[in-house]
């Protein structure tokens, strides 16, 4: 059998957003999981249009394309188009699950949450010539998993190649997040077995790693067991977690002993009264500023994620965010606008108070105004968010930012990963076209974080560290 996988581009490449170096950062990692369900027998081909064009002129037995809300259009495009082959056409992903009657209009069968325990029934199924329209994940499991196709990535296309994730879902509920209508029907929360993670850690060539878990740290019994595992493997690793969980006793420093170096963090908002309106109330009575300092103290560098356009938010929300990251030291900040994403909470309230504007899914991606937020214009909403990243990103910001980080290695650092970050964007991208990032990056991995004081690799700066860099600012 002949196999077609297909990760649509979120954008177009004409588009004024794209940005290559957010567009190369991961592989497909949940096709290439699909892909490990397949005999040995079956020819598979996994493309990403992020990296390269997709060749549509083939005439495969099976296409399975991943949608998200952002490239829904284009998936629906190339799901028609193989349809009117005969092919036989599988959608799944956060947007089919949310709205399964769209997707099936343009599909043969549709998936309905993760698809681990769903694919192997399907495929007997797909054998049998018996399929079903839909398909619902029910049974929430990570045990026993075959093998990911990661031999089906053409690597040299990524900035971050390592990427996996051990756990699925979030045992948090905020009303603004895709995780609760995806994993509806079923346990939102499950891991896989420690010996498993560490077997698959093991595998993976070089030295950095990227977790893509929504909350590693969610379940402190599980990930304790992790890092006890990974002590001596040399690895160097980010991730995303909570407040809640830096503050935890005893959990960040063991991750930061086994190769911890960055963190991606949702506070969301300073105003707290926007924290308790999105029902992130793991967010309530923490305290970000001792949360921050923890992390400074553990040579572990901050990416901060801000929400604008929540109700209590009014034209003064941009200034006073970008100062509070400033004044605290934050290396990164992801800003996004607030963006009701079908299936959840806060797109179910607003539609029901008629705040929502646009249907258009391609303006669904956190840099645009698609709903009448309560204190401002949409228009001062998107102004505001802009002004955000530029006002965060100058070179004086920079620098006020880099003197709070307690020593000169510690701020020059920070200089230097910043800057070269956000102000070298147009070398970034001439890098990634004459495909010399698999060359160059090593070198700029070793002087950036060469000298740091905790890193396992000091002294042998030939290894490549982290890819830090090149974290999304704006997913």
């Amino acid at each position: 059998m002949k196999v077609k996988m297909i990760l649509p581009a979120l954008t177009e490449a004409k588009s004024p957003y794209w940005r290559p170096i957010k567009y190369h950062l991961f592989p497909p990692l949940g096709l290439a999981t699909l892909a490990g369900y397949f005999s040995p027998d079956d020819e598979i081909e996994i493309q990403d249009e992020h990296v390269e064009e997709i060749d549509t002129s083939d005439r495969p037995d099976l296409v399975v394309i991943q949608v998200y809300i952002t490239n829904a259009r284009r998936a629906y495009e190339l799901a028609d188009a193989y349809r009117r082959k005969g092919c036989f056409v599988c959608l799944g992903g956060l947007h089919v699950t949310s709205l399964p009657e769209e997707a099936l209009a343009h599909a043969d069968a549709v998936f309905l949450g993760p698809g681990e325990d769903t694919w192997s029934k399907f495929l007997l199924d797909f054998k049998r010539k018996e399929t079903q329209p839909i398909y619902q994940s029910k049974t929430r499991t990570l045990c026993n998993l075959p093998k990911i196709r990661r031999d089906l990535f053409k690597r040299h296309h990524y900035l971050v190649p390592n990427s996996l994730v051990i756990s699925r879902g979030c045992p948090h509920h905020c009303d603004f997040c895709y995780k609760d209508a995806f994993f509806k029907g079923g346990r939102s929360f499950y891991t896989q077995p420690v010996e498993d993670v560490l077997c698959e850690i093991d595998s993976l060539p070089g030295k950095h790693l990227y977790f893509l878990d929504d909350h590693l740290f969610a379940k402190p019994d599980f990930i304790t067991q992790v890092f006890a595992g990974m002590q001596g493997m040399q690895r160097v690793w980010q991730a995303a977690g909570t407040v809640a969980s830096i503050l935890q006793p005893g959990l960040m420093e063991q991750a930061a002993a086994c190769g911890l170096r960055s963190l991606f963090i949702g506070f969301e908002s300073v105003d707290i009264r926007n924290i308790s309106s999105c029902n992130k109330m793991h967010n309530l009575n923490q305290d970000y500023i001792v949360a921050i300092r923890k992390l400074r103290d553990l040579g572990v560098m901050i990416n901060a994620s801000f929400v604008f356009g929540m109700d209590h938010d009014d034209p003064s929300i941009f200034a006073r965010t970008v100062d509070w990251a400033l004044e605290n030291g934050i290396q990164t900040a992801t800003f996004h606008i607030l963006t009701p994403y079908p299936g959840t909470a806060l797109h179910q309230r607003l539609a029901t108070e008629g705040r929502i504007t646009d249907l258009d899914w391609n303006h669904y991606d956190t840099r645009h105004a698609v709903f009448q937020p309560m204190q401002m214009s949409a228009r001062q909403l998107e102004e505001g968010y802009w002004q955000a990243y530029r006002d965060f990103y100058r070179f004086s910001s920079i620098w006020q930012s880099a003197g709070i980080q307690g020593n000169t290695l510690d701020s020059l650092r920070h200089l230097a990963y910043v800057c070269g970050w956000k102000k070298m964007e147009p070398l970034w991208d001439w890098m990634i076209r004459m495909g010399a990032l698999p060359i160059l990056l090593p070198l700029l991995e070793t002087v950036l974080y060469g000298h740091h004081p905790q890193s396992p690799l000091v002294g042998n700066p030939t290894i490549p560290v982290n890819h830090e860099l090149l974290k999304p600012l704006d997913v």
